[in-house]
């Protein structure tokens, strides 16, 4: 097989084996965490309930973070060659979320502690049961504006990504335009999440339509990989060229 195909199906099956855990971790679980806003009494009880979902949740959540490093990583590989600007500032960005993701998940554990479903219990007993289901809330709480943080380099190198796929010549160029867009969204979400909430549920409603758009590249990668590339033809020889 072409070496830039194989290395193309590799970022392909390694995108799409971290989003799986991401997808669980990221929107299954906190769907079924989900209670109405401020009420924290509701938030610990739903903690409590769930702690082996919650811890299922964040070893998925560390899973789909350690895969991606990997992901990064072959697809800078991929397209060094074809731009090494581009290529190195998408491995930059996409990295700087790391260290977020990973630093996040303690607050995870945090608002199970605050619950009572942790080994901290006992010491916790200074706060009363309200301060600490309002403590559980509040540490989740973080740990949701923690992934918003990482979201803007989710979105951020998505735009090097584009470029280096537009400057390919071996994946189609819309997809890298579709990554770009796609940026967009992530980006826009975010920052309005924390520099204008009151603009933030209409934000969302675009973003989750320009989001998506990152989606189509996993499984051009994972099923097509990458154009074969042509050998450039060496130059003929000079007794070659005055015998012709």
């Amino acid at each position: 097989m072409d070496p830039t195909k194989k290395t193309a199906r590799l970022a392909g099956l390694l995108y799409l084996a971290s989003s799986i855990p991401g997808f669980f971790a990221l929107l299954y679980v906190p769907t079924k965490l989900a209670v109405a806003p401020g009420d924290a009494a509701a938030k610990a009880d739903r903690l409590r309930a769930s702690e082996s979902l919650l811890r299922l949740g964040i070893g998925a959540e560390l899973l789909g973070t350690i895969l991606f490093i990997f992901v990064a990583l072959v697809l800078y590989r991929l397209f060094k060659p074809v731009s090494e600007g581009p290529a190195l500032a998408m491995l930059v960005l996409i990295l700087l979320s790391v260290p977020i993701s990973f630093l996040d998940v303690l607050t995870e554990i945090a608002a199970l502690e605050f619950a009572g479903a942790g080994s901290g219990a006992r010491y916790l007993s200074v706060f009363d049961a309200h301060q600490r289901d309002a403590l559980a809330y509040f540490a989740f709480h973080q740990h949701y504006l923690g992934i918003v943080v990482a979201e803007i380099f989710w979105g951020l190198w998505l735009f090097p990504f584009g470029i280096c796929v537009v400057r390919s010549r071996f994946i189609p160029r819309f997809l890298g335009i579709f990554l770009m867009v796609a940026g967009c969204g992530w980006v826009a979400k975010a920052l309005s999440e924390l520099a204008v909430p009151q603009y933030a549920d209409a934000v969302d409603r675009v973003a989750r339509i320009l989001t998506p758009l990152e989606l189509p590249i996993i499984f051009w990668l994972l099923i097509w990989g990458a154009k074969p590339q042509p050998t450039a033809a060496s130059p003929s020889r000079p007794e070659e060229s005055a015998q012709n």
